[in-house]
């Protein structure tokens, strides 16, 4: 295999300073290889200055080496302005597909008796997201209107990553769309669950309502899920779950591309969170979900190196926090680059350990 290529998308605010955390732990002294970063100015000024350009020359990037990783970035509110890079993002590289995966922080209590890990593997497209919307006046009050859609193409292949992660994490599929009121629009999603479990049989599949998913999320703690969902139901349900383990910080969230086999062809990891802005310039950020963020990006690789490392950096990040070196959303005292320094003196050591055992990178 050749020199692995992540293309580098940056920068807004705190988003830029957990990005640098991600890429010092991927430096080639910490892991044993080099990486070649392909960089590009994401910040609002520079998306301004060029009119978004230059977010179109990061997905084709994406689209040529497979592999991205993305800084937080401001979304602008007023019309007519930039607008939001994650949105041209998915549409460029076609990404379908995300997925978050809620798991226990060790040492930190989590709000709730969750230890299981819990992945929403939600819609990156469509639904309440770039629909028609319009007001009109009828008898004499005002009426507001949306029209969504979704794809029955999208639709399976949520459905079929869904049942393809649950097999990996040993995990049940659970949950789904509210397909009772909803049975032609939402009704779509459920038949393609249902066709995913006959093709997955060696998966549990407990389909529920999405209410009823919320609401039993706090009772089947003890077992690790797999929830798919359509994407507004996804992205608020994905934050709830990542807060139940203690902190929305905790975890990388992932953008994929799937080929027609439904297998990733193109993957961009980022942290779930925005861009702190009362946070930037203090270094009291927890760089965890971009750590792990650059960590599942290594996962995704066919490389045994890659591989490796992608397992060190998780061990270390995790056992760091248990060891007591933590931020303050978790309790702790420890800076920004005080947790990234004990990341990378774990990942060192492991690696090391491991080359004595016979698997060097």
């Amino acid at each position: 295999m050749g020199q692995p290529t992540i293309v580098v998308m940056e920068w807004d605010q705190t988003g830029q300073e957990l990005l640098e955390q991600a890429l010092r732990v991927l430096a080639e002294d910490v892991i044993g290889f080099p990486i070649q970063f392909l960089r590009y100015d994401l910040s609002l000024e520079n998306r301004r200055k060029t009119q978004n350009q230059v977010v179109y020359d990061a997905a084709q990037a994406m689209k040529q080496h497979k592999y991205g990783l993305k800084a937080a970035t401001i979304t602008p509110e007023a019309k007519g302005d930039v607008g939001s890079p994650n949105a041209i993002l998915r549409k460029e590289i076609n990404g379908t597909v995300i997925v978050r995966t809620g798991r226990r922080i060790p040492g930190v209590a989590p709000p709730v008796g969750v230890f299981s890990p819990i992945s929403v593997v939600r819609m990156a497209v469509d639904d309440a997201y770039g629909a028609k919307e319009w007001r009109e006046t009828v008898d004499g009050d005002e009426w507001s209107y949306r029209t969504e859609k979704i794809s029955r193409k999208v639709c399976r292949g949520v459905a079929e990553y869904a049942f393809q992660h649950a097999k990996r994490l040993k995990a049940k599929v659970f949950g789904g769309p509210k397909f009772t009121v909803s049975p032609v629009y939402e009704g779509m999603f459920k038949e393609e669950l249902d066709a995913a479990a006959k093709r997955y049989p060696e998966v549990e599949y407990e389909p529920q309502l999405i209410d009823a998913t919320y609401a039993l999320l706090l009772v089947r703690a003890g077992e690790p899920l797999v929830i798919p969902a359509l994407n507004r139901d996804g992205d608020c349900l994905s934050d709830l779950v990542l807060q139940m383990f203690g902190s929305i910080a905790g975890s990388e969230s992932i953008l994929l591309a799937l080929d027609e086999a439904w297998q990733p062809q193109v993957v961009m990891a980022e942290a779930p969170h925005g861009t702190a802005p009362n946070l930037f310039g203090k270094n009291v950020a927890n760089p965890m979900a971009m750590i792990l963020a650059g960590a599942c990006l290594l996962g995704y690789h066919d490389d045994r190196k890659c591989q490796l490392a992608s397992r060190a950096i998780y061990e270390a990040t995790l056992e760091a926090v248990m060891a007591g070196v933590r931020t303050a959303d978790l309790g702790g005292g420890a800076s920004t680059t005080e947790f990234t320094d004990e990341v990378i003196r774990r990942v060192k050591t492991k690696l090391e350990v491991w080359s004595t055992l016979g698997e060097s990178v």
